[in-house]
């Protein structure tokens, strides 16, 4: 299958401006580009789908670039429902670097490295009148209302400052033609009246049988209907210091066995044949999540680089096995932030400290786990009645990991 029949095959394929012209223009190395706007200081895995598919086009000997959106970040692409609330100049030139540098990292090449570029370093010398006559003549109002982003805020209302954002995106894809030779643009189905805006403008500009491409992918959607890219309602960040890479290895290892395989399918770098396999194997056993460790393993990889991966495979065999003797207090607050906490200011001991932080229900229950065994502190096993936790024989001196039973865990921090 040539590179658009794989991009149908993965299921990231939806609208494009001319198939055909487009499947016979990329036989030959094209420059494309993609937008990300700097609503925050990181992108989320909900950013993953179009940062890996620039890099599918980078593998293909293509040039990507990735266009940070200092400029119309400060606008902001229209919501469905609310205005976005403006960020400042700081905020936002911190936003731009830090996902620059992210998307940098992650689309590393050696001999094809993706460009960013910043379109507030054009967009910001445009007057009011030069935008209006030199662009704003070549929209038509009926034609920029009738797009889904701008359609679904009339009744609710949409401020002139979102309604112009269709143009700037267009002006962006225009200088990119210009000054990069950029003939094509990707992104989201929900992209796709801002990616013809821009096919158009260029073809009013520069001739009618200019040709430059616009190519959409389907959001990515879970089988049950939530939202990808959040769990428990939080973003999975790509940023370490946000969302660390064991619980960013932990999501995809999460994923249910309805959704793998389509997740496989459109975020890995894996072949056709090479998923195949893979799904082959996860359905003989779907027990083991062949395919969710395989995924979870190559986008760790692929976001924090191996130390991320090999920390994130640390920390789960540490969970699972119990063996927490290796780890680091920070590393155990990551694994185990969401397990009970007690703060606790002075020495207690063992039997004293499970009931009074609620870690066992009375002190008969308490001794007598105890006495059975099933009490570890720090990795091992504690039977003595006396025992003291203490900042002793803390883990760095801070924190006290007690492990009741199998799977109960419960954190004491040492103040």
């Amino acid at each position: 299958m040539n590179f658009i029949e794989e991009l149908k095959w993965r299921d990231l394929f939806k609208d494009v401006t001319h198939e055909e012209k487009l499947t016979e223009r990329l036989k030959s190395p094209i420059s494309l580009y993609c937008g990300f706007d700097p609503t925050a200081d990181s992108l989320h895995i909900g950013h993953l789908q179009q940062l890996i598919l620039l890099k599918r086009y980078q593998n293909q000997g293509h040039h990507p670039i990735a266009l940070l959106g200092g400029g119309t970040g400060m606008i902001g692409d229209p919501r469905p429902t609310t205005e976005r609330q403006l960020l400042d100049d700081a905020a936002l030139n911190h936003n731009v670097e830090s996902i620059g540098k992210q998307i940098t990292s992650i689309l590393e090449s050696d001999n094809n490295p993706v460009q960013t570029v910043n379109n507030y370093e054009w967009l910001k010398d445009i007057t009011v009148l030069d935008f209006l006559r030199d662009y704003g003549k070549f929209f038509s109002v009926s034609n920029m209302i009738a797009k889904d982003t701008v359609a679904s805020r009339l009744e609710t209302g949409i401020s002139f400052t979102e309604f112009s954002y269709t143009i700037l995106q267009a002006i962006d894809f225009n200088h990119l033609y210009k000054a990069y030779n950029v003939e094509l643009q990707i992104g989201g189905s929900d992209q796709w009246g801002n990616l013809v805006s821009g096919t158009d403008l260029i073809r009013k500009l520069h001739g009618s049988d200019t040709d430059v491409f616009g190519v959409t992918s389907p959001l990515i959607t879970k089988s049950d209907g939530s939202k990808f890219g959040k769990s428990e309602g939080e973003n999975i960040w790509l940023n370490a210091e946000y969302t660390s890479p064991y619980e960013f290895y932990q999501f995809f290892i999460n994923t249910s066995d309805a959704d793998i395989i389509n997740f496989l399918k459109r975020l890995s770098l894996k072949s056709p044949d090479e998923i195949k396999e893979i799904e082959s194997v996860f359905l003989e056993a779907p027990h083991e999540r062949h395919a969710q460790k395989e995924l979870a393993k190559e986008l760790t990889l692929l976001v924090h680089n191996q130390e991320g991966l090999d920390l994130a495979l640390k920390l789960t065999d540490a969970f699972f096995s119990g063996n927490v003797k290796d780890l680091t207090a920070n590393q155990i607050q990551v694994l185990f932030k969401d397990a009970d906490a007690y703060n606790l200011s002075e020495d207690k001991n063992i039997v004293d400290l499970l009931v009074e932080a609620k870690f066992a229900p009375s002190k008969r229950e308490a001794r007598q786990l105890v006495s059975s065994k099933a009490i570890r502190i720090n990795g091992d096993v504690v039977d003595d009645l006396d025992f003291v936790i203490s900042r002793e024989n803390a883990i760095e001196g801070t924190l006290t990991l007690i492990r009741r039973g199998r799977r109960n865990y419960h954190v004491v921090n040492h103040n």
